[in-house]
């Protein structure tokens, strides 16, 4: 039994940009596909080893993901930065409260926290919660290397636009999305990775995110084995344009899962 060799799982429970694929009011050939790989919630990925289960990032649909991706279990969530696509589902940790019977830890930087403290300031006023309305989290600043469970994690500072976010790397694994600039010393504690997962918007160029080429000359320079797209709008036709990809690229979807 001790050679067997325990792997790490990741679960894409989202890859669609803020507004989601499909967007309101939208009549494109990608919002009115069928094809379900075309079918992208706000970006969120699960990764789980051992038993403990690790969110990166709270989408508004987190309750929906959790249910169609059978997430029973949260042992502690991270968060890339505090936008609304990436917070908005903080209220449904609450049932895992319920169920869990503890609260969960959460993880970001300081200025991050400090934003899901105002936008969730009823968690925090202290009043009387008698029918167990709100969630329990507690708030940690993650300035250095953690561990979760037998999990090591190493933050990765990267460029969003204007502001800050940070991308997480667990072994041979990392996954920065909404970035539109990585730092040399940053892209240092990205090589000899697996796999890496990278937001990639668009075809055309954005001021805040990664387009396409943009996210290709990243996997040209670090050279992982796999690079997984995330964080697209509905530019990307999953089928047409993944063929346009090199090896050892993909576009990842929804309920995607992959094993390291």
């Amino acid at each position: 039994m001790d050679n067997i060799k325990e792997f790490m799982k990741v679960t894409f429970l989202g890859t669609g940009t803020s507004h989601g694929v499909p967007m309101i009011a939208c009549n494109c050939k990608v919002c009115t596909s069928n094809n379900p790989k075309n079918k992208r919630m706000r970006t969120s990925v699960l990764v789980s080893k051992n038993g403990y289960n690790i969110l990166i990032d709270a989408t508004p649909e987190l309750r929906l993901q959790c249910i169609k991706n059978h997430v029973t279990r949260l042992d502690a969530v991270l968060i890339t930065h505090p936008h609304a696509d990436h917070i908005f589902g903080l209220d449904d940790l609450r049932r895992f409260n319920m169920v869990q019977r503890m609260d969960i830890p959460i993880y970001g930087t300081s200025e991050t926290l400090d934003t899901i403290r105002n936008v969730f300031s009823y968690v925090f006023n202290n009043e009387p919660d008698p029918g167990g309305y709100k969630p329990r989290f507690s708030l940690n600043p993650i300035n250095s290397n953690l561990k979760i469970g037998s999990l090591a994690i190493e933050p990765i500072e990267a460029i969003h636009g204007n502001g800050e976010v940070t991308g997480y790397r667990f072994e041979k694994f990392a996954y920065v999305t909404d970035t539109s600039e990585i730092p040399e010393k940053s892209l240092e504690k990205l090589k000899g990775l697996d796999v890496l997962v990278l937001g990639a918007l668009r075809y055309v160029p954005h001021v805040k995110h990664f387009c396409i080429d943009q996210a290709l000359h990243i996997v040209k320079q670090l050279k992982p084995q796999k690079a997984y797209f995330t964080h697209m709008c509905h530019d990307i036709e999953h089928e047409e344009d993944s063929r346009k990809l090199p090896a050892g690229v993909e576009f990842a979807f929804d309920g995607l899962e992959i094993e390291l």
